[in-house]
């Protein structure tokens, strides 16, 4: 699915050049469960946003599905994120003013999708997490666990190929924390999935068929979790 060769991402800050991404090289298989774990600035959310489409590398080759993502024109790569790539954010990332279902809905948007599908999807992507009880909730009516339930409702209605999760349970307590880990793989198990999740927590990375550190904005060597445990 993914081919990573070379790449590098750097940014310019008080005069100086920060490479947040070091000469990268990495292969993610098609419905593999991989996770990217390194300390705050170690550059993996950059990585992911990368994976993701949402940047360009200044350097070196990034494939997606035999797509240089490097190389593809802005309305390509738009395409590429709206229709084959879910997004699951640490901060949720809701809407306020919407509800539940309507936040879900807001994901379909650019896909032109006709209302009554619009509403049906929706609605099956929050039972599939399951909240079809709260869909008319606002996001300040729920629980941190449940509106990252919708978070990934949200990603999941476009049907997408991959899902990325950029520290997905960051902002939630231990015992909702693995509900949402739990929810995640089953979902990726189910749907066969390939998930790329961002952590920096060594029991969140282990529960991946495949651990990546991350540091300085350079990857190491790919590490099985007994491995790395």
């Amino acid at each position: 699915m993914y081919n990573l060769s070379g790449v590098t991402k750097t940014y310019t800050k008080h005069g100086g050049t920060i490479a947040a991404v070091q000469d990268a090289s990495l292969s993610i298989a098609d419905g593999e469960w991989i996770a990217i774990q390194g300390r705050t600035g170690s550059g993996k959310s950059t990585l992911l946003q990368l994976l993701g489409a949402m940047l360009r590398p200044d350097h070196g080759v990034l494939s997606f599905q035999d797509r240089d993502l490097a190389s593809l024109p802005e309305t390509m790569l738009t395409q590429v994120r709206a229709a084959e790539i879910g997004f699951v954010f640490q901060a949720f990332n809701l809407i306020p003013t919407l509800s539940a279902v309507e936040n879900v809905e807001a994901a379909l948007v650019p896909h032109r999708v006709p209302p009554a599908e619009l509403r049906a999807r929706a609605a099956l992507a929050l039972d599939s997490v399951g909240l079809a009880d709260r869909a008319h909730h606002l996001p300040s009516e729920l629980s941190g666990g449940q509106q990252q339930r919708v978070g990934i409702a949200r990603a999941l209605v476009k049907q997408p190929k991959v899902l990325l999760a950029d520290e997905p349970t960051g902002n939630l307590d231990v015992d909702t924390r693995d509900e949402i880990m739990s929810l995640l793989e089953t979902l990726w198990r189910e749907r066969g999935l390939t998930l790329v999740l961002v952590t920096h927590d060594s029991g969140i990375a282990g529960r991946a068929q495949r651990i990546v550190a991350m540091k300085d904005g350079r990857l190491s060597i790919a590490l099985a979790p007994e491995e790395h445990s």
